[in-house]
């Protein structure tokens, strides 16, 4: 797949997320309100972060899909992480605002504050976030897998956070229809539940994000193949000081690779490339790889293979 092609399945499938955004956040308010369901407003102000969300991921995707220039020699991907940061940051002030108003209504409800019971649109409301909040999910998280974007991931659980939060509404504002008023306190217990759900997601992305922000190396055993695809070049032995890290939705290798001192520049370079080749093979066209080559040691130290008998 192209930068071009997986720059436009982003947006595509953003753009209907965003879309399913737009429409429940509109019938949430307006359920929110006139079915006097604080767990409802609360999901919908849930559901306005998601499409705040979209459009930093269609912002952002287009600056990082940026190729190499003067002042980016490594290019742009690390804008990607930075737009899975914010998204982390944005869903955790939405799950600390969440629990905090259902906090607040639930102090209210033990002093002995009458809560108001929930209307039917409101359950209505939290039952059609369910389905098309999964929905999106599903078909976002397809596509983010499909193009390895980690920003585009994030938004798929962006989109299920909210399908959740609209479960737990669903069954707070549906027990405290069918229980009535004195159990009106589950309206907001559920916020509150799930608003944990949520900021646990918002903190998953942002210890994955800056892990990448503060240049966390790859997983040990994509070291180990990065490894042992060097050592199938025949010449190619003893990798060290071998160095990995993300830059957005690619990597960077740079190690020293020992080869036979006496081949000629020319031979180191064909076996060199041969490597490059075979890694970029494996991790993708715009994978960065950094080779230093040194000669076999002997009893520890480098030998001119001109002075050897």
């Amino acid at each position: 797949m192209t930068t071009k092609e997986r720059e436009k399945a982003i947006y595509r499938v953003t753009i209907a997320g965003s879309i399913i955004n737009m429409v429940l956040l509109a019938f949430k308010f307006i359920a929110g309100i006139l079915g006097g369901s604080a767990a409802m407003i609360a999901d919908a102000v849930h559901s306005l972060s998601d499409f705040l969300t979209d459009i930093v991921v269609m912002v952002f995707v287009r600056i990082s899909s940026k190729p190499v220039d003067e002042g980016h020699d490594y290019g742009h991907g690390k804008y990607e992480t930075l737009a899975t940061s914010l998204i982390g940051m944005g869903l955790l002030a939405v799950g600390v605002m969440i629990c905090y108003n259902g906090l607040h209504d639930i102090y209210h409800a033990i002093q002995g504050y009458h809560l108001r019971q929930p209307g039917f649109i409101a359950l209505a409301a939290a039952l059609l976030s369910i389905a098309l909040k999964e929905w999106a999910y599903q078909f976002t998280a397809r596509v983010g897998r499909k193009v390895d974007s980690k920003v585009v991931i994030a938004n798929a659980w962006h989109h299920r956070s909210d399908s959740l939060s609209s479960i737990g509404t669903a069954v707070g504002i549906g027990g405290a229809i069918l229980l009535g008023d004195k159990w009106s306190v589950l309206d907001p217990l559920a916020a509150v539940i799930v608003s944990v759900f949520i900021m646990k997601t918002a903190m998953s992305l942002l210890r994955q994000s800056s892990d990448e922000l503060l240049e966390k190396s790859l997983p040990s055993d994509i070291e180990a193949e990065i490894v042992n695809l060097v050592n199938e070049e025949p010449v190619a032995s003893e990798v060290h000081h071998l160095r990995t890290r993300r830059i957005g939705n690619n990597i960077a290798i740079e190690m020293h690779v020992r080869m036979p001192g006496e081949i000629t520049l020319y031979e180191s370079h064909l076996y060199a490339t041969n490597i490059e080749r075979r890694l970029r093979e494996r991790f993708g066209a715009n994978t960065h790889v950094g080779l230093h080559v040194e000669p076999l040691k002997i009893d520890g130290h480098y030998v001119d293979p001109r002075h050897l008998d």
